[in-house]
């Protein structure tokens, strides 16, 4: 999905849930959007075990495990931000802690701090390069992964 494309078509919280599972990439990976609050601050997501998903080892492919939290900081802050802003995918990293196994779920916050940041770094037109880190837990809650993102944001000229 590129920005283009979701920036040109207007999705609301359930349309851009829906949209994202039906996701051919998503899907095949057993990714599905849980929940994605009214306001865009909130995003859960969940990566179900599946044969097309397994390692050699028979855990979670870590593709798998960094694409269920690739784009969600990304469009969580375009939607927050509004049109004046120009919001890209940077870089991104993902740090194995323990082996996945199970659902695994991951939680997406944008908070007024972050959103207070973004506009005060880039009041006077220059770009800003936040990281932001999302933990992939097991269905015990145990931290299997961390996913960091580095957007790329600016006021639009």
């Amino acid at each position: 999905m590129s920005q283009g494309f979701l920036s040109k078509m207007a999705f609301g919280p359930r349309g851009m849930r829906w949209l994202f599972n039906l996701w051919p990439p998503f899907r095949g990976m057993g990714v599905k959007v849980r929940e994605i609050a009214p306001d865009f601050r909130r995003v859960v997501v969940e990566l179900r075990m599946k044969m097309l998903n397994r390692n050699y080892v028979g855990t979670h492919f870590g593709g798998s495990m960094f694409a269920m939290a690739d784009p969600f900081y990304m469009v969580m802050m375009m939607q927050v931000l509004g049109r004046e802003y120009v919001v890209w995918d940077k870089s991104g990293g993902i740090r194995f802690l323990k082996p996945g196994r199970g659902t695994l779920t991951a939680e997406f916050n944008v908070t007024q701090a972050m959103v207070d940041e973004v506009i005060e770094k880039t009041r006077e037109g220059g770009k800003f390069e936040p990281t932001y880190a999302v933990d992939l837990k097991d269905g015990e809650g145990t931290v299997v992964a961390t996913v960091e993102k580095t957007l790329y944001i600016r006021k639009k000229k």
